[in-house]
């Protein structure tokens, strides 16, 4: 048996708010659907014919028949809406309470110590948007060489500075250090260095960014691992588990240079799990407000996806989902709390399997466990994977 899953999660694409999501102030959100309506309808023909448009009520983007695969959403069970709480559940954990966020900032006797820590003061420690932040308080920061701290409505902890005046490895060091602190009711999902160049009125950030997040508890990859199968990160999933039972990683620069490394590995890897998260929708688009750009990368996946489904083998199970909502037409600039597509493609799946509404992410690590033969009992989640195996309509395109 070489059986391998391919686990694509569109970072942030959202398709429309949870049943919660008043609770987040959220109520009315809908990524995919609000960016299809903003552009005149989103082209994007292989994912449509793969169930997207069977699972959204967007005109631009209608059902399918027959569709490739299986499609379906998936609902967040555990409380939040970012990046780790998201990923983390599709690996079979869930939380029993939100990472803590800081909206009014950071408590003065934390950030107290992280300067005495660092050696140096800092700027900031407010809730912001990065660019917006950078912008404000660069020349500020370029005349005294103090890092920027700030937050947002997730649960992070991120230090800005110009790579000219405090070089990466001390933007890393100053992370660690940070990460080291904020443990107990100050444990943030993630601390993300915030590397940035370029001079005041054109500031830019170059892909150098790092998150270090908290330690997770026993997840599927680290049962994968045990079992002497393979886990291949590609992009930001080395640094949402910390590192752990991720033994093989490949940074990108960008979604085009993630799909490149993912067809990579689709000619060189071993029967297990190839895990990548692409995080220019999120990054560059979602929390920047900017709906044509969201729509661009959209159409760029898109049409490199056929170069994915093109190299699958005869055992191969590709699934292409979402960790959250970041909806760039909806007030603010921060993630919103939505449900997320679900489709699944593989060269033995015939089409026209609708999955329905999953009651949580974890139903993903409970069907890729099912899938390579693995004890996952322990992870929360319902395997769907009988429901793949399932007769359906004959399709070609995978």
């Amino acid at each position: 048996m070489n059986r391998r899953v391919i686990l694509i999660v569109l970072d942030s694409v959202g398709a429309g708010a949870s049943e919660d999501a008043a609770l987040y102030g959220d109520a009315g959100a809908n990524t995919l659907k609000h960016i299809d309506a903003a552009v005149g309808g989103l082209r994007v023909p292989v994912m449509q014919s793969l169930g997207l448009g069977n699972v959204l009520d967007a005109p631009g983007i209608p059902p399918q028949i027959p569709v490739a695969g299986a499609y379906g959403r998936m609902k967040e069970k555990s409380p939040g809406k970012d990046t780790t709480t998201g990923h983390w559940e599709m690996m079979g954990l869930l939380l029993p309470r939100a990472f803590p966020c800081f909206p009014d900032g950071f408590p003065q006797e934390l950030i107290g110590e992280f300067e005495r820590q660092i050696g140096r003061k800092t700027l900031g420690n407010i809730a912001a948007s990065g660019t917006v932040i950078i912008e404000e308080l660069g020349p500020e920061h370029l005349a005294t060489g103090f890092p920027i701290v700030y937050t947002s409505a997730d649960s992070v902890f991120q230090i800005a500075a110009h790579e000219d005046v405090i070089p990466l490895e001390e933007l890393y060091r100053m992370c660690r250090i940070a990460r080291a602190i904020l443990t107990g009711d100050y444990g943030v999902g993630r601390v993300i260095a915030r590397p940035f160049i370029g001079q005041p009125g054109s500031f830019t950030r170059p892909p150098r960014r790092h998150d270090f997040a908290l330690e997770p508890p026993r997840h599927l990859l680290d049962i994968i691992v045990e079992s002497g199968l393979k886990v291949y990160g590609v992009g930001k999933i080395h640094d949402i588990f910390a590192g752990r039972a991720v033994p093989e990683s490949f940074s990108t620069d960008n979604n085009a240079d993630g799909v490149n490394k993912i067809v990579t590995l689709l000619h060189n890897s071993e029967a297990g799990l190839i895990f990548a998260n692409l995080i220019d929708f999120d990054q560059l688009y979602g929390h920047r407000n900017d709906a044509a750009g969201y729509a661009g990368a959209l159409q760029e996946f898109d049409s490199m996806l056929p170069g994915i489904i093109a190299v699958l083998q005869s055992e191969d199970l590709l699934i292409i989902t979402a960790d959250h909502g970041c909806d760039p037409l909806f007030p603010g600039t921060d993630h919103t709390r939505e449900e997320v597509p679900l489709l699944a493609c593989a060269p033995w799946i015939k089409g026209g399997h609708d999955l329905g509404l999953r009651s949580s992410f974890a139903d993903i690590a409970r069907t890729i466990a099912d899938y390579l033969g693995l004890n996952a009992a322990e992870l929360a989640g319902q395997s769907f994977l009988a429901e793949l195996q399932k007769e359906g309509e004959a399709c070609e395109r995978c």
